[in-house]
């Protein structure tokens, strides 16, 4: 049954929406890994619960279009700055299913993106969607933000930090920044946002050795909901205390 389900959903292409909301189309190569992505979705889901987002207009929506809206900027045009040219190297904070970080590193086969969660058993079906795949420029971890900002090998690695739906702003800040080299950008997906978030959020982020760079307000193309991106630049070393163990953050943000 399960089989024949996968078989029966196609994703819509809705080539004109990813030109019109992002001055970006997909190319074959794009659509057949969305679509089989897709697939691997819903066959998954038979036996764990990934996401109640199935429907495929919707799952076009809210989880491939919402997820590469964060990096419009960059889909094509504007360009991130790297030492010796060297590969984008981004990271996607609580993963989940694999949001936002699977789509963009579909659509950038040229960025390098670590995914990390700290459910394994989400962790074990990314590697598999890798793997089936052939991605060559995506990785995904079992591992805890609190921790993972504190070891040499992630810590001011990463170019770009995209977190989604995982916690209030001023946690994911807490969470990306540590991951970022100096002039790096993280990125916190967002639904409604108001103008004593931002002025909370700015003091917690210059404790971390960064700054607000802009915050873009857009809607959903279908749903028409509404959606932020608030978008942090690094601009200094974050203290050495930060992040703090495992669950302080959450317990108590900035």
């Amino acid at each position: 049954m399960a089989k024949n389900i996968i078989q029966q959903s196609g994703l819509p292409k809705y080539i004109h929406l990813w030109q019109s909301t992002m001055n970006w189309q997909p190319d074959e190569g794009h659509i057949l890994e969305f679509q089989s992505f897709y697939d691997f979705i819903l066959e998954a889901n038979q036996q764990m619960n990934l996401t109640r987002i199935v429907e495929p207009k919707e799952f076009w929506e809210k989880h491939l279009w919402d997820s590469l809206r964060g990096i419009s900027p960059f889909l094509q045009g504007d360009s991130i700055a790297t030492e010796n040219e060297m590969p984008v190297q981004l990271i996607d904070i609580g993963t989940g299913a694999g949001f936002p970080g699977l789509p963009i590193a579909i659509a950038r086969p040229d960025w390098q993106v670590t995914l990390f969660d700290s459910t394994n058993k989400k962790i074990i079906f990314i590697n598999s969607v890798i793997h089936r795949l052939g991605m060559e420029n995506a990785k995904a971890i079992t591992a805890r933000a609190e921790e993972l900002g504190q070891e040499a090998e992630h810590r001011s690695q990463y170019h770009v930090a995209v977190t989604r739906a995982v916690a209030e702003a001023s946690v994911c800040a807490e969470y990306a920044l540590p991951l970022l080299k100096i002039g790096g950008l993280g990125i916190l997906y967002r639904g409604n946002w108001t103008d004593a978030e931002t002025d909370s959020l700015e003091i917690a982020v210059k404790k971390l050795g960064g700054a607000i760079d802009f915050i873009e307000k857009f809607e959903t193309p279908f749903s028409k909901a509404i959606r932020h991106c608030i978008y942090l630049r690094k601009i200094a070393p974050t203290p050495e205390e930060y992040p703090r163990t495992v669950g302080l953050p959450s317990h108590k943000p900035l």
